[in-house]
């Protein structure tokens, strides 16, 4: 697995794996059951402390992308088709009030969103 941080961003570095993992869960790259690497691979793979990456895993699992055991580690879950997380609902709600505090109209965010959503299918924009 490939992880690509920025250590000049401002993003914490445990959102920026979480983000990548997510993506690739998007995109097809890592599969419904497929194993993550463990925290201790991941962290010498990503140059990071072990720490980060466990917190990365925490938050993965809290929001239902992945499942964590002793047996089997990390891995991708199953997840219901059409089904968004919590957190992903929280998310969503935020970027939302900020289009409308900076004056974004419904129909240039759902043009936004709709674009956004067909380059995450690897659609070209219409």
């Amino acid at each position: 697995m490939l992880i690509q941080l920025d250590f000049e961003n401002d993003l914490p570095i445990y959102r920026q794996i979480r983000d990548q993992i997510v993506r690739g869960i998007a995109d097809g790259r890592l599969l419904p059951g497929e194993r993550l690497p463990s925290v201790r691979a991941l962290a010498d793979e990503a140059g990071v402390n072990m720490m980060t990456v466990s917190k990365a895993y925490q938050l993965l699992k809290g929001e239902g992308y992945i499942t964590m055991g002793r047996r089997n580690g990390a891995c991708v879950a199953l997840r219901s088709p059409g089904k968004l997380s919590s957190h992903t609902r929280e998310e969503l709600e935020r970027i939302i009030c900020e289009a409308r505090a900076s004056g974004c109209s419904y129909e240039e965010f759902m043009s936004v969103c709709r674009s956004l959503f067909e380059q995450a299918d690897g659609k070209e924009n219409l």
